[in-house]
């Protein structure tokens, strides 16, 4: 199992840019698929972006298309979510996850474990 520890969040004006982190902790962190997920309120997780250990990507969130970049430092242990131009429909938590699984998935259900998520707050 690996550990995830999110930060970067907090409040932005619409039209600024975030820089999220997630740092893992535990062993084989190369091995890991890391994805980003958010959870607006009164509604269900959304998939944000995924990357596997050999940094292939994978974006499904249409109403971020174009805004957000996924990258990972292996050499760190870190992931992180590059969000720009946002607005206030971004808000949310958004929490990283890690999976097993050597392509990027956008499935829930593919990830084991999660970090407890950072606030992200845009203002109109």
């Amino acid at each position: 199992q690996v550990q995830l520890v999110e930060s970067g969040g907090g409040l932005v004006q619409t039209g600024g840019s975030l820089r999220l982190s997630c740092v893992a902790s535990g062993r084989d962190f190369e091995n890991y698929g890391l994805g980003w997920f958010r959870e607006r309120p009164g509604k269900e997780h959304e998939f944000v972006g995924a990357i596997s250990w050999r940094e292939e990507k994978v974006y499904r969130l249409s109403s971020m298309k174009g805004r957000v970049t996924i990258s990972r430092d292996n050499a760190k242990k870190t992931v992180f979510l590059q969000m720009n131009n946002l607005t206030p429909e971004d808000t949310a938590v958004y929490r990283c996850a890690a999976t097993t699984y050597s392509i990027p998935t956008s499935y829930v259900n593919d990830y084991d474990s999660w970090g407890q998520g950072t606030q992200v707050t845009v203002s109109s």
